[in-house]
């Protein structure tokens, strides 16, 4: 069984939707990051935590039938349950995957981060942080839409887990103010994926009725 470290933040979506896609079994032991919006005390930084996950971030994988195989970054999360599982990760794939995979990690997830910072949690104060991630943000969408103009998936033809990364991010459209619909090609890919049983699970994998974001028309 395989032990989730988890967090409700598109980075910890990532690995239960990947886990309800390859159909192991799991169980998700959740970290509170802010407890009493105080995210000083978030359980992240206890000492225990720290031992797996060296900087304090979630998610992290222990893997019981592997030794108890600790594995901390979404990325190499994705990479190693994909390995593991011989799906979503195919071998003559995995260049243009891993490009697309790495494009997350360094790009689209830390801009859009940053983007909730200052316009979702903390309007108003500093006009230069606002308007230079929601200017970012919008090239990120404008970039997606126009490789996926000509590409069914991220990586080409087929589902991966450079979509799996990218999709809980884009599902945060709602605080990005920038209209998802716009985006037709974009639009057709987070729709696709939102309509997929396991995806819906995953998403929600704390059962407390969390809903995928609709695309507002």
């Amino acid at each position: 069984m395989i032990e989730l470290f988890y967090a409700p933040t598109p980075n910890g979506k990532k690995i239960s939707i990947m886990l309800e896609e390859i159909g192991f079994e799991y169980k998700v032991t959740q970290i509170k990051l802010n407890p009493g919006g105080e995210f000083s005390k978030g359980e992240q930084f206890k000492p225990e935590f720290r031992k797996i996950s060296p900087f304090s971030k979630i998610p992290v994988i222990i893997d019981n039938d592997n030794n108890k195989e600790v594995v901390f970054e979404s990325g190499a999360i994705l990479m190693y349950l994909g390995e593991k599982s011989n799906k979503f990760y195919e071998q003559k794939d995995r260049t243009k995957i891993n490009q697309w995979l790495m494009a997350q990690m360094g790009d689209i997830g830390p801009m859009l981060g940053q983007h909730h910072q200052f316009h979702h949690y903390n309007p108003g104060k500093s006009k230069f942080g606002e308007e230079r991630f929601f200017n970012i943000a919008k090239r990120i969408y404008k970039d997606l839409d126009e490789h996926l103009s000509v590409a069914d998936f991220l990586a080409g033809d087929n589902y991966s887990i450079a979509d799996i990364a990218t999709f809980p991010w884009i599902a945060r459209h709602n605080w990005h103010d920038i209209g998802l619909k716009n985006y037709e090609h974009l639009s057709r890919w987070y729709q696709s994926i939102s309509n997929r049983p396991t995806v819906k699970k995953g998403y929600d994998c704390l059962n407390t009725g969390e809903k995928i974001p609709v695309i507002e028309l």
